[in-house]
């Protein structure tokens, strides 16, 4: 696996990206794509990077895995590739969009409009394998994401992270919540939405209204 990320991660990113445990994690992940059908193709795995870069991070939110159906997974937490149908997740997402900024359910489940704006679409494990949710976990990946978060909570400032569910939560720790906005709620998927955890969070408009309080261009969601 190539670390190919946008150079001004790479700045920030690569004493992490020098350590034992990380060459570990390449191994692995080289010999599993190898070995096995993963998700999402090599060549996007790192997509959160590039397409949102460091300078520009404003908003951050954080998944747990990649989609581990065929086609769906496109290297950005929640997001899916033009022409999938939206996962539970994602469609309830943009159901509490719609009821928080009166925006319409959008066509495309691709997020890159998103991360364009400067929103880290961050899952904590970045590959998985197919059919198999949870496959790639404890394998290193989540070192490398949690230093990512406590990164940008330490060398920036007025970053919202959006914390969605308990595995998200806990993610809070490694955050100065004295520099940046934390919100959190239920996960926006079915067994947590339909039990009133997710619905009515107004987070969206809230980081808009952050956003613009600190004097940074909000998010068209």
């Amino acid at each position: 696996m190539k670390v190919e990320i946008h150079h001004s991660w790479k700045k920030e990113l690569e004493t992490e990206v020098g350590k034992e445990y990380f060459q570990k994690l390449k191994d692995f992940v080289e010999q599993e794509y190898i070995e096995n059908t993963c998700f999402p193709p090599k060549n996007e795995i790192l997509s959160a990077f590039n397409h949102a870069t460091f300078d520009d991070v404003k908003v951050v939110i954080l998944g747990q895995d990649p989609y581990h159906g065929a086609g769906q997974a496109n290297g950005l937490c929640f997001s899916v590739n033009d022409g999938i149908s939206f996962p539970p997740s994602l469609l309830n997402i943009f159901k509490e969009i719609e009821n928080d900024l009166n925006r319409p359910i959008p066509q495309s489940g691709n997020l890159e409009r998103w991360a364009k704006q400067g929103v880290l679409l961050l899952n904590a494990t970045l590959t998985v394998r197919a059919s198999n949710a949870g496959s790639h976990q404890n394998k290193g990946w989540e070192q490398f994401t949690d230093a990512v978060i406590r990164t940008i909570s330490d060398r920036k400032n007025n970053v919202v992270f959006l914390l969605w569910g308990g595995y998200a939560k806990k993610k809070a720790r490694l955050i100065d919540g004295d520099r940046h906005l934390i919100l959190t709620s239920g996960h926006p998927s079915p067994l947590s939405a339909n039990r009133g955890y997710w619905f009515g969070n107004k987070h969206f408009s809230r980081a808009n209204e952050y956003l613009k309080q600190n004097n940074q261009e909000p998010i068209e969601w």
